[in-house]
């Protein structure tokens, strides 16, 4: 290592390097191949995960991620930096326990490496599911992550083995021969020279599927999809141009439909595996069921609610990251049948869809009623009627889904019922639903009150959804649980009870 570490030095400095520079590192290094998480992919999908993940930023100084993570994982190996990586610390106990002031809001990780033992015994000592355990618990695996790229044992190589590649860490794989030899054959980088070698290997022997994902993440596919369905919403909504908001739905359509496609490329399984991914499928199902129905129906208002609903699901994919992963990660044993992934959590999520634009039908309704002028007997049985529809598609995908995972249950648990959380709201939203869809049909709810049942029988749809997995946390659906979004789901139940109260009341006050 002593010997590598001169020779690294005479090299780096024969470019007139630095150690305050970033030597070879740079963001073209991003395409290499990497083994974590238990799988492969390119540098810059790892790099920019444990980067966010470790500080909380998407880079470090003036550095972008992958050569942020290159300079970190180089210290392993003798080589100094001037980076100062921090990690955000905001739990007000855990500010004391590190002697911080309470304006103070980030820790450099390198200290913190020394007090990994403190920081374990503090852990142990904590109370059993408060949040400072979990902050402690945060922390920990921050601190343990950037240790080990510091180290230079997290950034892995593929060489050459029986079986197609064994991945070796930075400090094992950069040898002296190695570079020795690509220098004695005139590489002026040797270093980079050993890695695109080693990447060159693993894509035409091994696989080349991170080639793609590389590609994929530089894309940006979902900030393309939400302008497209901004502007499809913009030119229906603003400008009255259906023509146009088509031609940007049908748009929006084939980047979702792309962007879902190369998922379950790199994936190797159906897209529906974790709340990104049901989020994105859900927007794209409503879209396409708006188009669909709107065409036989010749109703452009359900091209409205499919646009309205997909640029809400394209928001959250865009910016609500603290509460959506985009990573791909390995699958549990039991969601590893695709078939039954495939078809069971695909339908439920395309129902989700349905029903959300009977949400979006439902809330416009009472706006216009209550803030938009008011709205006459005939409109409102229209707009009920465009809502049914919606419902209808909504709980019968739903009850097939429902009917799809009891099966499922059975071949996998060996029971089709357990009263699950999640199977248990499930039930609760199908029954809730087609008591207000026989209800309707019936003539028993007026089309006044239609609207009004609707917007709230979608809160069930999101507890079912988003609240078991964010604040029961509890099942055997645990494989789909998530941290964060407490926040997201009170304040959308908040603002949706709000505004059932305030309608309901003008409605009332105007009646009389």
């Amino acid at each position: 290592m002593q010997t590598l570490k001169v020779l690294l030095l005479t090299v780096l400095t024969s470019f007139s390097l630095q150690a305050a520079e970033p030597y070879f590192c740079s963001s073209e290094l991003g395409r290499l191949p990497v083994q974590q998480g238990g799988r492969v992919k390119p540098l810059y999908v790892h790099a920019s995960e444990t980067i966010k993940y470790v500080t909380g930023e998407r880079k470090i100084g003036d550095y972008d991620a992958v050569t942020a993570y290159c300079l970190l994982s180089l210290q392993g190996m003798g080589l100094a930096n001037n980076l100062k990586a921090t990690t955000k610390v905001e739990h007000i106990d855990l500010k004391k326990f590190l002697g911080m002031e309470e304006s103070e809001h980030t820790y450099e990780l390198a200290e913190l490496v020394d007090q990994m033992g403190e920081l374990r015994l503090e852990w142990r000592q904590a109370e059993e599911d408060s949040s400072y355990k979990k902050a402690l618990n945060t922390l920990l695996g921050q601190v343990a992550l950037y240790n080990d790229i510091a180290s230079g044992n997290n950034w892995t190589f593929p060489e050459p083995a029986a079986d197609g590649a064994s991945w070796f860490p930075l400090v094992a794989f950069l040898t002296e021969t190695k570079v020795a030899k690509a220098k004695s054959e005139g590489s002026n980088e040797p270093f980079v020279t050993v890695m695109n070698e080693a990447s060159k290997f693993y894509e035409t022997k091994v696989d080349d599927t991170f080639v793609l994902e590389y590609h994929y993440a530089k894309a940006h596919l979902p900030g393309w999809a939400m302008l497209l369905s901004l502007l499809g919403l913009a030119s229906l909504v603003l400008f009255k141009r259906f023509k146009v908001a088509l031609l940007f739905a049908g748009s929006a359509i084939l980047v979702q439909t792309a962007l879902i496609t190369l998922r379950v490329i790199i994936s190797g399984r159906g897209p529906v595996t974790n709340m990104y991914e049901t989020v994105l499928f859900s927007g794209w199902g409503a879209l396409v069921l708006g188009l669909a129905i709107g065409h036989f129906r010749k109703e452009k208002a359900f091209v409205y609610v499919g646009l309205a609903y997909n640029v809400m699901t394209m928001m959250m994919m865009n910016f609500a990251t603290g509460m959506l992963s985009e990573r791909i990660s390995p699958l549990v044993p039991v969601l590893r049948d695709n078939f039954w992934l495939s078809t069971h959590v695909t339908t439920i999520i395309i129902s989700y869809g349905a029903l959300a634009m009977s949400w979006v039908l439902a809330n416009t309704v009472l706006i216009k009623r209550s803030f938009g002028g008011g709205i006459s007997a005939e409109d409102e049985r229209y707009f009920a009627d465009l809502t049914y529809t919606c419902m209808k598609w909504g709980t019968v995908l739903l009850a097939a889904g429902v009917i799809l995972g009891g099966v499922w249950a059975d071949y996998s648990w060996g029971r089709f019922w357990g009263w699950d959380p999640k199977e248990t709201w499930s039930l609760i939203v199908l029954c809730l639903y087609m008591a207000i869809l026989h209800g309707r049909y019936t003539a028993w709810i007026p089309p006044r009150r239609f609207a009004t049942l609707v917007a709230a029988a979608f809160m069930s749809v999101m507890m079912a959804w988003f609240g078991v997995n964010y604040i029961l946390a509890s099942g055997l659906h645990s494989y789909g649980f998530s941290e964060g979004g407490a926040i997201f789901l009170g304040s959308f139940f908040l603002i949706q009870i709000a505004l059932i109260a305030i309608t309901s009341l003008k409605s009332k006050l105007s009646t009389n």
